[in-house]
């Protein structure tokens, strides 16, 4: 069982490329500037200006916001980031979230 999708997502300009978020000419401006458009549109929680990595949001359940909540399928598992890409594959099926948060106490 993996719980790598409730996980924060850390990615680079080229993952966020890929999944379709960035175009290849935002590549060119000033991270912070692509950082501060994808915070306001809820698809980035973070950028450290440091390193150059964005941290991924997450669902209010901190299901990672690719996850579909009902099949626990990545949406975009052909174009996911390199973290994912390099995560250790668990059990037998490639894209699918085992790992269900428990339901919060009463």
């Amino acid at each position: 069982m993996s719980s790598c999708c409730t996980l924060p997502v850390e990615v680079r300009i080229k993952d966020l490329i890929r999944i379709g978020v960035v175009d290849e000419f935002e590549k060119d401006e000033p991270p912070k500037n692509v950082a501060k458009r994808l915070q306001k549109e809820g698809i980035v929680e973070r950028f450290n200006q440091k390193s150059g990595i964005f941290t991924l949001a997450r669902m209010s359940n901190d299901d990672c916001l690719y996850l579909d909540r009902k099949s626990r399928l990545c949406t975009i598992y052909d174009k996911r980031p390199d973290t994912c890409r390099n995560h250790p594959k668990v059990g037998p099926r490639p894209g699918y979230c085992a790992y269900k948060p428990k339901p919060p106490a009463r």
